[in-house]
C-alpha cells in the first residue's frame, strides 16, 4: 500500500519489570481474560492508573488483594493530599498495601500457587507472601519495534516513543502520529483529540495542534478520583504569588447509612491575583461525572466568583464546589507563570 500520508496510532503495550519468574506474572491484558479467579489472593505490583483500579476490581469480586508498589503512596504525579485519600480507601475497603517495597523473584509452586520475595529499599529485609495470582502493572511501552521505522529514518526517543512536533508530525513528510505510541498524554480521549486535530490539519487545510491544558482524567478505584488542572504540588511548583487551596472532607449521605468507614475528599485550587481556578480534585463517588463538567468550566476560564456565585443542586456531593467559602490554606507559588 501506499500513500501521501500514513498516520501511525500502533499505541502501547504493557511492560514487566525484569526480576526473576516475571513469566509467572499476567498483565492487565491477560487480566481481561481469565477463565477464573484464584482462590486465595491476588498481588498486585504497580501502583499506577491500572494497578489501582485492579485492586479495587480483585477485591470487589472478593479476592484478597495486595498492593505491591516501589513509592510511599500510590498513584504518582496526582495531588498529594488525594493520594493520601485514596490509599486510605483502599486499606478501609480491605486491600492490603505494601508501599515502598520492591519485588526480587516470583517462584511458582503450584496450579495458583505463587511465592513472591520483596524488600524495602536497596538494603531492607526481605520477606515473601504467597498468593494464587500475581499481576504486574509496572507502566506500558509505545509499540514501534516492529514498524521498521528506521528503515524511513523516522526518530525516535529514548524510550521508543515516535517524536512529533506540535501538529503531530514526525521528522519525515508525510508519515504522522498520535496517541499513546508518542508517549505525551497517554489516555485514550486525548488520542482522540490528536487525531482530530490531525484530520483538520491534513484534511481540512485547518493547521491545529492538540490543546493539553486542562485535561480532565479519572482513575476508576473504588471510590474513583477525578482531576482537571493543577495539583497543589504543581500551582506551587508553576506559578507565582499566593495560591489559595479550599479543601472538604465528609463522609458521603450513602456512608453514613450503609455503615462504610469512607471519605470523599473535595479540593479547588485558585491563584489568588487572578481569582482563577487552575486545579480541582476529587476522590468519592460519581466523581468523574462530576469532573467532566467541571472541565468545562476551567476551560472556560472559570473564576472562584463564578464558582462561588452557581447555585448549587442539592442534595448532592456536587454542590460542594459552589459551596466552599472558606480558604484551607494559602501556599506561595514560587514559578514565574502569571495568569
Amino acid at each position: 500500500m501506499r500513500g501521501k500520508n500514513i498516520l501511525l496510532a500502533t499505541g502501547g503495550h504493557a511492560t514487566k519489570l525484569p526480576i526473576e519468574g516475571a513469566e509467572h506474572a499476567i498483565t492487565s491484558d491477560e487480566a481481561l481474560h481469565l477463565d477464573h479467579l484464584p482462590d486465595n489472593s491476588v498481588l498486585i505490583i504497580g501502583s499506577g492508573y491500572i494497578a489501582v483500579e485492579f485492586a479495587s476490581i480483585f477485591k470487589g469480586l472478593g479476592a484478597d488483594v495486595h498492593l505491591l508498589y516501589r513509592a510511599d503512596k500510590p498513584l504518582r504525579g496526582f495531588d498529594e493530599e488525594c493520594r493520601v485519600q485514596v490509599a486510605e480507601n483502599l486499606g478501609k475497603r480491605g486491600v492490603i498495601l505494601h508501599p515502598g517495597f520492591l519485588p526480587t523473584k516470583i517462584e511458582k509452586q503450584g496450579k495458583d500457587k505463587y511465592l513472591v520475595t520483596y524488600h524495602a529499599g536497596n538494603d531492607g529485609p526481605t520477606q515473601q507472601v504467597e498468593v494464587g495470582l500475581v499481576m504486574m502493572a509496572t507502566g506500558r511501552h509505545p509499540n514501534t519495534k516492529a514498524l521498521s521505522l528506521e528503515a524511513v529514518g523516522v526518530e525516535l526517543d529514548n524510550k521508543g516513543a515516535i517524536k512529533v512536533d506540535k501538529f503531530s508530525a514526525t521528522n519525515v513528510p508525510g508519515i504522522w502520529a498520535v496517541g499513546d505510541v508518542t508517549n505525551r498524554i497517554n489516555l485514550t480521549p486525548v488520542a482522540l483529540m490528536e487525531g482530530m486535530a490531525f484530520a483538520r490539519t491534513v484534511f481540512g487545510a485547518q493547521p491545529t495542534e492538540p490543546d493539553y491544558q486542562n485535561v480532565a482524567s479519572a482513575v476508576f478505584c473504588q471510590p474513583p478520583l477525578a482531576t482537571v488542572g493543577l495539583s497543589e504540588e504543581q500551582a506551587i511548583q508553576d506559578l507565582s504569588g499566593p495560591i489559595d487551596v479550599y479543601v472538604s472532607k465528609f463522609k458521603p449521605m450513602k456512608s453514613t447509612i450503609s455503615g462504610r468507614d469512607e471519605r470523599t475528599l473535595m479540593k479547588l485550587i485558585v491563584h489568588s491575583e487572578s481569582d482563577r481556578v487552575v486545579g480541582c480534585h476529587m476522590v468519592g463517588p460519581d466523581a468523574a461525572e462530576i469532573m467532566q463538567g467541571i472541565a468545562i468550566a476551567l476551560k472556560c476560564g472559570a473564576t472562584k466568583k463564578h464558582f462561588d456565585a452557581t447555585v448549587g443542586i442539592h442534595p448532592s456531593a456536587a454542590e460542594e464546589f459552589v459551596t466552599m467559602r472558606t480558604r484551607t490554606r494559602r501556599v506561595e507559588g514560587k514559578g514565574s507563570a502569571k495568569l
